[in-house]
């Protein structure tokens, strides 16, 4: 995510299958035979988002049909079928789900009793699930365009209709998931929309149907995916094609009225990705592509293989040519670096937003000259401020009530940006390099913390970097900056 700017063009600033696991191990048949302790919401203890996430299972496949009927101010009918193994022995399954009514619950095959209790969907088959066992629930509900009193995410409105920004805690309020980073899975979306509108969503088309006045199109993932960069767009949109490095498929989707216009802008893309590839290695995912919505959202979002972004950045006279395209890479980059390797935690959200800010930096410098050290030297000099406001990179403040995106500060971005750059200071240029192409190699398809980032490091160095990395990621102040000890901070912010 990176927040965009309002009216000048300064520099960006930029899930519960909650168990009752039983407190003693007790047999299969105990099991069955025990009263269940009543439903409760259930979370992995995310240190910022301590409810979010269910224990007890791990998410293999989402396959999700949404039906929309032409008013975005009214509930999408929708069906979500989960394919999980129960990873402890469960009485109960908890699901990651608010805002949409649940009209049943079925696992196996077999009708489940549910209920909601705070933003969780408590299920709970017919019997108890061993460790071990594959489950398949489907739950048909709503999904609530609506915005709730927060706004903070799930469906966007459009002028033409709906899109997504699940970022960072509202996947579940568009369908039922175990909606955290941390459990990956492969994603099929089927969307019925009435005929003449477009809809799309990550991953590439499978197939379209038509039945009367209505369409159906099917689009499926070929790599696992975080709940919260899931994508679907339905509106009246045009779907460009273009082929980007080793025949790559680009998938632009845009305002029908503006398909000429930004044009200029679409035909980037393929660059862009070559661009990347040559820092970090090939392209992660199957196709890539920009979204381009008609909505004010205060941010531009890294989707899995379709970035969304306001339409209104490719029209603005007053953003220069070199700061959009800077924000158009800051996407690109997570399709790397938060959407292959995803956090395995959100205060590891620093390897998301810092390296996206570091190459998005990179290309001013080299395409539109713009001294990535002059924008380092800057942002030391706030450095210390920016830890007093939001925390240190890799232990960030928790989120504002009722903003859950206030997360994205600017120690995420350029204070995070800024302890790649001293990294590359204190390694060298040659260590810095190849240490980024092992990290995206690593991890593709997965997780990864904060100390595999630093085990990475120091085994590249050849010497433990772990001093180095706690003052950097963990300390109150920014430590000196390697190779500039004239540099210098800003004095504190009063209260």
């Amino acid at each position: 995510m990176l927040l965009t700017p309002r009216v000048k063009a300064s520099r960006p600033k930029t899930l519960r299958i909650a168990t009752a696991l039983l407190a003693a191990a007790t047999s299969a048949t105990l099991l069955a035979a025990s009263e269940p302790s009543p439903a409760t919401p259930l979370g992995i203890g995310d240190r910022l988002f301590p409810h979010l996430g269910n224990p007890g299972y791990d998410v293999t496949a989402y396959d999700i049909a949404f039906t929309y009927h032409g008013d975005k101010k009214k509930p999408l009918d929708a069906v979500t079928v989960i394919d999980a193994r129960a990873t402890a022995p469960l009485q109960r399954v908890n699901l990651d789900f608010a805002h949409g009514k649940v009209g049943s619950v079925a696992v196996n095959g077999a009708p489940a009793r549910f209920e909601a209790t705070g933003e969780d969907l408590v299920v709970t088959p017919a019997r108890p699930l061993s460790r071990g066992a594959y489950l398949r629930i489907t739950v048909r509900h709503t999904s609530d365009p609506r915005p709730t009193k927060d706004k903070d995410g799930g469906w966007v409105p459009t002028a033409d209709g709906l899109a997504m920004a699940n970022q960072a805690d509202a996947g579940h309020r568009v369908f039922p998931s175990n909606d955290h980073p941390s459990d990956k899975a492969r994603f099929t979306f089927r969307i019925t929309t009435p005929k003449g509108l477009t809809s799309v969503a990550n991953g590439l088309p499978v197939a379209t149907a038509h039945t009367g006045s209505t369409t159906t199109r099917a689009f499926r993932t070929r790599h696992p995916m975080a709940t919260e960069l899931a994508q679907v767009s339905i509106g009246s949109s045009t779907v460009v094609h273009r082929s980007g490095p080793h025949g790559l498929p680009v998938r632009d989707v845009v305002p029908t009225k503006d398909r000429k216009a930004v044009e200029r802008w679409l035909k980037k893309t393929p660059d862009q990705i070559g661009w990347m590839e040559g820092k970090v290695g090939r392209y992660p995912f199957e196709t890539y592509g920009v979204l381009m919505a008609q909505a004010r959202t205060g941010f531009a979002l890294e989707t899995q293989t379709l970035s969304l972004f306001e339409s209104d950045l490719f029209k603005r006279p007053e953003y220069p040519e070199w700061y959009v395209e800077s924000i158009m890479v800051h996407e690109l980059a997570h399709q790397w670096f938060g959407d292959s390797v995803s956090p395995k935690s959100w205060s590891d959200l620093w390897l998301n937003e810092g390296h996206a800010t570091w190459y998005e930096a990179l290309y001013a410098e080299e395409k539109a000259k713009k001294p990535l050290q002059k924008r380092m030297r800057e942002a030391y000099k706030q450095s210390d401020n920016w830890r007093a406001a939001g925390g240190p990179p890799a232990a960030p403040k928790g989120p504002e009530p009722g903003q859950k995106i206030s997360i994205f500060r600017p120690v995420v971005y350029d204070g995070s940006a800024l302890v790649l750059y001293a990294l590359r200071q204190e390694i060298g240029q040659e260590g810095f390099d190849r240490l980024e192409r092992a990290f995206v190699r690593t991890y593709r398809d997965g997780n990864a913390t904060t100390a595999d980032f630093v085990r990475l490091a120091s085994a590249t160095a050849g010497r433990d970097l772990s001093g180095f990395f706690d003052a950097w990621l963990y300390g109150a102040k920014t430590p000196s900056m390697p190779g500039h000890p004239d540099w210098r901070k800003a004095a504190p912010v009063r209260k």
